[in-house]
């Protein structure tokens, strides 16, 4: 099948949750026989990396974007105007669609492969654009994104929660308009899964539904293999993307909140942050905590950090499909403590292959006893290597997207 991708960003090199699940999709795609045609918005420094994914698409075409905070103000009061959310509008760039029409019109597709809610919009217009049989439109949700909005503002400051609450009301009718509008759904969790379709309640009634596929993150376990952690660490590491709300927040509610509790009973704990472009507050906790919090930016290789760690945190408290992370922990033999929104997706058992608590008190009892336990860290990195090589590896997991692009006509 000849296949048209579109994706927001660029899925190289997989080092962030939304990577990670985008470029082994089209790994499994191309695996499968078929010719992937990558459409991908490019910031300035991701160019280096497309000639990483020509190894594996027929052919890359990119799209060049810029953010800026002047143009995201434009966005947000246009978004008012139109009654469309904010993520929507913003990205509604006409050299996308300019891109897209292009294609279909040159090449006869079977499918559109949509990434992420916002690229939706260009899937569906170039299916009209076709000169030929209109392909058809698959949207690959990698969560359900009102949820996100909605939980952001349950966290937000109160000057913020009627902006939130007005965009997660959007963001559902959108989501859900989009359920009678495509041709298929792929969802990463049955929780999702039941989330879109509530979204599609509140839409106006269609005889026409799209049938959603639960097909779960996948990571590559023959890659990311166990660390050999330090003996005795005390080092607590953390890991996100932090210009992401929901990775920020809850890193920022972890050292707040629970770290200090954490240290008044372990003084030697230290606590390891990584990720692209940390807030200023991360970075002035840092200089104010030398040799107890250190804040390294992006990096490279994990490895070395994990290995220095006796374990890692992920304090979800706001976010919605599969966190990526956990399975990565999991992939590299890592215990985990996380919290039940963390968790969400994931078919981990708390106690055996992670330890999940939700206060400050609670996650901070859990860090403290798996940093002071060897015998339980040892039994969770375990069991969490266990589950990810047998139900998270991308060669398994995504051998169900065959179906999908086998039924052509149906």
């Amino acid at each position: 099948m000849n296949i048209l991708f579109l994706t927001q960003i660029v899925p190289f090199p997989p080092d962030a949750g939304p990577k990670v699940k985008t470029y082994h999709v089209i790994r499994a795609l191309a695996e499968q026989g078929h010719s992937v045609t990558l459409v991908s918005f490019v910031r300035p420094e991701e160019v280096q990396y497309l000639p990483a994914l020509k190894e594996i698409c027929t052919a890359v075409h990119a799209v060049p974007i810029r953010r800026s905070r002047f143009a995201d103000a434009f966005y947000m009061l246009r978004s008012y105007l139109t009654g469309r959310p904010f993520l929507i509008e913003r990205d509604d760039l006409c050299p996308m669609q300019e891109t897209v029409n292009r294609l279909v019109r040159e090449k006869d597709f079977q499918f559109i492969h949509a990434d992420q809610l916002t690229m939706v919009q260009f899937a569906i217009r170039g299916a009209e654009a076709a000169l030929g049989k209109k392909p058809k439109v698959i949207f690959d949700a990698h969560n359900a994104v009102w949820t996100i909005v909605e939980r952001m503002k349950d966290n937000a400051r109160w000057f913020l929660k009627p902006i939130l609450s007005v965009e997660a009301a959007r963001v559902k009718r959108y989501e859900g308009s989009l359920l009678r509008t495509v041709d298929h759904v792929l969802a990463v969790t049955e929780i999702d899964r039941a989330l879109l379709e509530e979204a599609m309640h509140v839409t106006k009634p269609t005889n026409r539904t799209a049938p959603i596929t639960v097909i779960p993150i996948a990571v590559d376990t023959e890659k990311l293999q166990p660390v050999r952690r330090r003996p005795g660490s005390r080092n607590i590491v953390t890991l996100g993307t932090l210009h992401y709300p929901p990775n920020a927040d809850g890193i920022r509610w972890f050292f707040n909140e629970v770290f200090p509790l954490v240290r008044e009973r372990v003084p030697d704990a230290t606590l390891t942050i990584i990720g692209k472009n940390p807030p200023q507050d991360f970075l002035e906790l840092a200089e104010r905590n030398p040799g107890v919090i250190r804040v390294t930016g992006y990096v490279d290789d994990l490895r070395p950090y994990l290995e220095e760690s006796a374990l890692m945190v992920v304090p979800v408290r706001a976010g919605g499909g599969m966190r990526v992370r956990i399975l990565e922990a999991f992939a590299y033999a890592m215990p985990v403590v996380t919290t039940t929104v963390g968790l969400e997706g994931i078919q981990a058992a708390p106690d055996s292959h992670v330890l999940v608590a939700d206060t400050p008190a609670d996650f901070a009892n859990r860090t403290v006893q798996l940093l002071q336990d060897v015998s339980l860290q040892e039994k969770l990195s375990t069991h969490g290597r266990e589950l990810a090589t047998s139900k998270y590896d991308w060669q398994a997991v995504l051998s169900a997207m065959r179906p999908i692009y086998e039924e052509t006509d149906t």
